[in-house]
């Protein structure tokens, strides 16, 4: 369908590309682009240029291309959704599914999944039916992940996430018991030189980027481990993993960096125990602040239990379902 646009009267010259997209913020540049690209956009029934000079009182016509399916099979795999609407989905990603589908990946992966929950809402990202994943999380951390359904979403969570507006906190049970009961870790992150799968805490010469976390003592469990809540003020790759490392208190389960089971233990953790618990963000479209919680998996919870049992005396403590209320909607100040 061809959308009719006048420059206003008002107006100075401009490139169309710059006229169009702010005249239409609900398209994104890179739709806008690909329309120009197409020839979809005309001017006195003729087909300009991004940088065709437009003057007040121009009438212009374009249409977006048409959406290119994913060339990808949907996966009828169950969501725990915390929130979802037109154009967004809050979701609390089980530990051990893969966020991304690549080589070494299966049909089973949450963008396979999306593709199934989202039928017949996807508008496209980057003019293709997909989701749109603007963060990942680690195969193995569960939580809170967010998901445009359309480009306008994509781009205002992207650049929430790039000018680091978004507060998000993490919940991880790591071995020991710190002797502060909070702290601040500002420490730079980059690849190991050694082993290339993983990350290291490295100076800025060697390749280090600016990495912040700041933690505070959630829960001790006397010297046998700890439940800390780690807010991330940068978005690097195992950062809470690397920093919770460099202050001497592995996460639970993570062998990659160093974890040895506990033989005090009952029953070591089959994966590492970190778990995105808290989100806030600003809704892209509305502008209300979105303030979102993911419960703890069963399996946190069940070692959470296990280390009470260890350090208090008294009856077993009951395994009870948490009751949680998962978000929250304020309206802008």
């Amino acid at each position: 369908m061809m959308t009719q646009y006048t420059v206003p009267a008002d107006a100075r010259r401009a490139r169309a590309d710059k006229m169009l997209a702010l005249a239409f913020p609900e398209h994104s540049r890179v739709a806008l682009q690909r329309a120009f690209d197409a020839g979809l956009v005309l001017l006195k029934q003729v087909a300009i240029k991004r940088d065709h000079t437009v003057f007040p009182g121009d009438e212009l016509e374009f249409s977006l291309p048409e959406m290119k399916s994913a060339d990808l099979t949907p996966a009828d795999i169950p969501l725990d959704i915390l929130w979802e609407d037109e154009c967004l989905i809050a979701l609390n990603k089980a530990s051990g599914m893969v966020v991304h589908p690549g080589a070494a990946t299966g049909g089973d992966t949450l963008v396979h999944a999306l593709l199934s929950h989202c039928a017949g809402s996807l508008s496209g990202i980057g003019g293709v039916e997909r989701p749109g994943i603007v963060h990942r999380l680690d195969r193995e951390t569960s939580g809170v992940m967010l998901v445009a359904k359309n480009d306008a979403a994509h781009r205002g969570l992207s650049e929430q996430f790039a000018a680091r507006t978004m507060q998000k906190e993490y919940l991880a049970l790591v071995m020991g018991r710190p002797q502060l009961l909070s702290g601040s870790i500002d420490k730079p992150i980059g690849r190991n030189p050694n082993q290339r799968h993983k990350m290291s805490v490295v100076d800025d010469v060697k390749g280090g980027r600016h990495a912040r976390t700041d933690w505070q003592v959630a829960e001790g469990f006397k010297d046998i481990a700890t439940l800390m809540r780690c807010a991330i003020h940068t978005g690097r790759t195992h950062q809470i993993r690397v920093h919770m490392k460099s202050l001497g208190h592995v996460i639970l389960g993570d062998d990659v960096y160093g974890w040895k089971a506990d033989p005090r233990l009952p029953h070591p953790p089959k994966r590492v125990m970190l778990h995105a618990e808290h989100l806030v963000f600003t809704h892209p479209l509305s502008g209300k602040t979105m303030d979102l919680r993911a419960p703890l998996p069963p399996d946190m919870q069940e070692l959470m239990l296990d280390l009470r049992q260890l350090v208090l005396t008294g009856p077993p403590v009951p395994k009870v379902r948490p009751v949680s209320n998962p978000a929250h909607v304020h309206e802008p100040s």
